[in-house]
């Protein structure tokens, strides 16, 4: 994979760039750049706050791990199946005398992908009852709902084979369905259940249709089939696996294209996904009409899928991925947060507007598309970057992965200052209305 620098001259030039790993950093650093010089419209950036940040991260890990750095997991959707036991490998036990590794490889994919496309921001009000009685929120809550009903046999047509996700099991599934399995009530209420739910319609489409990836049953894990076609070693087994992760990314960002919802940022007739128009950016420069140089991708789902398939096609298939230094810092609000609350970030008095705010509340309340959301994000993604550095220069662990560095620190730190700072709520210091569909 090619890192590009520039836009190439046609829109639709411009569209293909805006969906590559690359681009991500590259749009983002431009933003940091500004920030730099002070000419971030909504926040102030401290650079010398950094080093606190990475101070805290450090403590946590050291905390949690010692000295044990290869021990640390790498940032997954599989951690949150497993937050106080062990239930991934409860299934793998269960199915380990009957079927292959392939096709256990292939129903993990089928879960972790439609659970990571259930797992935007579920509030700081719902909840998840488990039958043995514990109760979940969040991520955790989220995953360990879909694992339920993944193993109930909900996303799948087969009666027989309930461990399975296909296009025409998903096209069952109404809002209310999935609101019901999850729990969701009056009292017990989801935000973005209808944006979840428009998702899993979506996935339907785009499993039924591109059969390349998802093959004629329009399967989840039916996607090891066409990496396997895309393998870069010269003797390939099923066991034996070199691929890049620019094959992967393919057919995340092209195979699922047709989930996202078309009323975002369209370029030469494409739709985008997760990206956005950065104002900061577009008072920089003077720009063509389309304001293309404006535009800053993130796809961040598309990105937690990423990190969140690999995992099992490593420790499953032992296949080897290469190129994962392209996979960026996932800009969302523990990220994110984690940055405001130590000052790295600070909002401009005054530069979100008093209606933003609810009543008796110091926390706005934007949207993803708010221009202050977008500048977050944009330099969450290059501060991930700064502050893993700085982590592996103070434990001198120079090996140590952004992802085992997302899941051990940043992440992890950012939810635990938030409860610190916001004890009643846990939440973050910024409020994202959620459509399902970004958070």
């Amino acid at each position: 994979m090619n890192q590009l620098t520039t836009f190439t001259s046609t829109p639709q030039g411009a569209a293909a760039y805006l969906k590559t790993l690359p681009a991500i950093r590259e749009r983002c650093s431009r933003v940091h750049d500004l920030a730099k010089q002070g000419k971030l419209e909504y926040f102030d950036y401290a650079p010398d706050k950094e080093d606190q940040v990475a101070e805290f991260c450090v403590n946590i890990i050291k905390r949690d791990f010692g000295s044990n750095y290869q021990s640390i997991p790498p940032h997954g959707r599989w951690r949150h199946f497993d937050i106080d036991k062990p239930r991934i490998d409860e299934l793998l036990t269960n199915w380990s005398d009957s079927i292959s590794d392939l096709e256990v490889c292939k129903r993990l994919i089928d879960l972790f992908l439609v659970s990571v496309l259930l797992d935007a921001g579920a509030g700081s009000i719902w909840s998840y009852h488990e039958e043995d009685g514990g109760v979940y929120s969040r991520s955790e809550g989220l995953a360990i709902a879909s694992l339920a009903m993944f193993k109930q046999g909900i996303f799948s047509s087969d009666s027989t084979q309930p461990y399975k996700v296909d296009a025409e099991g998903l096209s069952k599934l109404s809002v209310e369905r999935i609101a019901a399995a999850m729990q969701v009530n009056e009292s017990n209420p989801m935000a973005g259940i209808d944006g979840r739910a428009t998702l899993i319609s979506n996935l339907s489409k785009a499993l039924r249709t591109n059969t390349t990836f998802f093959g004629p049953d329009g399967r989840p894990g039916n996607i090891i089939d066409y990496l396997r076609s895309q393998s870069l070693s010269s003797e390939f087994s099923e066991l034996n696996a070199r691929i890049d992760v620019s094959s992967l990314w393919t057919v995340l960002i092209e195979g699922l294209a047709p989930i996202w919802p078309q009323s975002r940022v369209e370029v030469g007739g494409i739709s985008l996904g997760d990206v956005w128009l950065c104002n900061a950016l577009k008072n920089q420069a003077n720009l063509d009409d389309d304001n293309v140089t404006s535009l800053v991708p993130f796809h961040k789902l598309s990105q937690w899928l990423a990190y969140s398939l690999i995992e099992p096609l490593e420790r499953i298939l032992h296949w080897k991925i290469d190129g994962l230094d392209f996979l960026t810092g996932l800009p969302e609000y523990r990220n994110g947060g984690l940055l405001v609350d130590f000052d790295v970030l600070t909002l401009r008095p005054g530069s979100i507007n008093i209606s933003f705010y609810p009543p008796s509340s110091q926390i706005p309340r934007l949207s993803p598309a708010h221009p202050a959301i977008v500048e977050w994000r944009a330099m969450t993604v290059i501060e991930l970057d700064r502050v893993a550095n700085l982590i592996r220069k103070k434990l001198n662990a120079p090996d140590l992965s952004l992802p085992q560095i997302l899941e051990s620190a940043t992440w992890k730190g950012g939810r635990e200052i938030a409860k610190v700072k916001r004890p009643a709520t846990g939440g973050p210091p910024i409020d994202i209305i959620s459509d399902g569909t970004v958070f």
